[in-house]
């Protein structure tokens, strides 16, 4: 019994690293069109990692922050509303800080103050975020130049052999398009990655804003 289990688990295991070697194998034969490929998948990866850690960082905002620094405007001390945005590191503080930098002068040069902060601490999240655009769109077309180039060398060594069987047509056919492949699974992996970090930037957007118009309210409310 203790055989037999043995043997099917060495069976399993043996035909895990045969499918694990196939699927490298299969990869290795779509030519040297997979190696920017690989690079573009490694970019994408890089990229999306990199943006959503600043993206989640950004998004790190205390529920009650608002309300402190409404506490403190409404008890006159500024001072203390600037320490806590000042201590507070994400774009909501920033722009809030440049609010309070500017309390005393008019409401509309408060605003545009906050929203020349609001569009540089966007900026800052958007970066970098359209190289996972630019994948989504060209890794495709990678795949398709190679199986493109790689169909035309195979016409030509038929050409050169003769009569080609049918099965010979299709194998070699089935490896040409493994760039074409490989190429729109890069591409939708980049573009499902773009379109995710994306709503979280248009989240935090929403935030800043929210935060924008509670801020000018609290300026307005002793005037009430």
């Amino acid at each position: 019994m203790f055989d037999i289990l043995l043997q099917t688990d060495s069976t399993g295991a043996a035909a895990t690293l045969a499918k694990t070697e196939s699927v490298w194998t299969l990869l290795s034969k779509g030519g040297p069109l997979m190696i920017p490929l690989g690079i573009l998948f490694a970019l994408a990866v890089y990229f999306f990692i990199e943006r959503l850690l600043v993206i989640k960082k950004a998004s790190q905002v205390d529920d009650n922050f608002m309300s402190i620094i409404r506490d403190h405007v409404v008890n006159g001390n500024i001072t203390a509303a600037r320490s806590l945005a000042k201590n507070t590191n994400n774009p909501v503080a920033r722009m809030i800080d440049k609010g309070l930098q500017r309390i005393g002068k008019p409401i509309d040069a408060i605003e545009n103050s906050m929203s020349n902060v609001g569009k540089l601490e966007m900026y800052k999240l958007e970066k970098n975020l359209t190289m996972l655009s630019v994948i989504a769109r060209i890794a495709p077309l990678f795949g398709f130049v190679g199986t493109i180039v790689g169909l035309v060398l195979l016409l030509k060594e038929f050409a050169t052999i003769g009569n080609p069987s049918i099965s010979q047509i299709a194998d070699a056919m089935y490896i040409k398009l493994i760039t074409s492949a490989t190429g729109l699974i890069i591409g939708m992996l980049a573009y499902l990655g773009y379109s995710f970090l994306d709503t979280q930037i248009n989240r935090n957007a929403n935030r800043m804003e929210a935060a924008s118009s509670e801020f000018i309210d609290i300026l307005q409310e002793p005037t009430r």
